[in-house]
C-alpha cells in the first residue's frame, strides 16, 4: 500500500479550490475537483490529518497534541508543532 493510497487532489499543494464544489491545479491550470485521483505532478501539502500530532476523535474532528480540536483538512503550513506522521 502506497502513502499516496487513499488521497485526492485536494491533499496536493497545487490544489486550489474555486469553491466547494472544484477548483484548479495551479500547474496545469485545469478545471479539477477535490475528490479527483491524483496526477503525477503530486505534492502533500502539509494537513492536520498528516501530522503525528493529530488524533482524530470523530469524522472530520480531532484533536492537536491532545487538547485543541482540529480539522483533519486543516492546511497546517505554518504550524510551529507540525511534524509529518510516519509515512512507512
Amino acid at each position: 500500500m502506497s502513502i499516496m493510497d487513499g488521497l485526492s487532489c485536494k491533499d496536493c499543494k497545487y490544489y486550489l479550490p474555486v469553491d466547494v464544489f472544484s477548483g484548479m491545479c495551479k500547474l496545469s491550470k485545469e478545471r479539477i475537483g477535490p475528490d479527483d485521483p491524483l496526477c503525477a505532478k503530486v505534492e502533500k501539502i502539509a494537513k492536520c490529518k498528516f501530522c503525528s500530532n493529530y488524533t482524530p476523535e470523530k469524522d472530520f474532528l480531532g484533536k492537536c497534541m491532545g487538547n485543541t480540536l482540529a480539522y483533519p483538512d486543516l492546511i497546517a503550513a505554518k504550524c510551529a508543532d507540525f511534524q509529518w506522521y510516519n509515512q512507512k
